[in-house]
């Protein structure tokens, strides 16, 4: 196979299309049964927070964008308000198995941070648990630092359950 022949399309755009949000939460339940065993809880869990971003979100503070590998859906991110005034949640991201290694989770990660610094948003919060080293990576590399941890028992699992945070600098005029 040439080199012309193994190139991908990798693309970032908004999740704005019919099957989207649908696609964010079935992806979720799939990946995170087969990876970790998770049960039906998490994406219940996604369910909701893709729900209440479909049915509520503000467009000028809220986004939630959908990376594709040739032509398929590949990976999401949501960005949400958070209900403190300047604050804003990273949501599901997720990178499908066989496309993590073209650096979708830091391109939608970036996409994020971005829309999060224009639409005028101080600071970023996420919350994940420390068995995704992956993506704790990339937010590491964003800048993101741990804020707390704690234990819980969800998705059919004992997790540790940790809370991140970015300070955006000031927008400069």
């Amino acid at each position: 196979m040439s080199q012309q022949e193994r190139r991908r399309i990798v693309a970032v755009r908004r999740a704005d299309r019919p099957g989207d949000l649908g696609w964010a939460v079935m992806a979720h339940g799939e990946i995170y049964d087969e990876q970790f065993g998770w049960n039906a809880e998490f994406e219940a869990l996604v369910a909701r927070i893709v729900a209440d971003y479909g049915t509520r979100h503000d467009p000028a503070k809220e986004a939630a964008w959908i990376a594709e590998v040739d032509g398929e859906r590949a990976g999401c991110v949501f960005l949400v308000a958070d209900d403190e005034p300047g604050v804003a949640k990273l949501r599901v991201l997720l990178v499908t198995p066989k496309a993590r290694g073209l650096g979708l989770g830091a391109r939608l990660v970036e996409e994020c941070l971005a829309f999060a610094r224009d639409a005028g948003y101080r600071r970023v919060t996420l919350w994940t648990n420390d068995v995704l080293v992956s993506a704790r990576r990339i937010y590491e590399r964003f800048g993101f630092t741990l804020a707390d941890e704690e234990p819980h028992h969800s998705f059919g699992h004992d997790l540790v359950g940790q809370n991140w945070i970015l300070d955006l600098p000031e927008s400069r005029p």
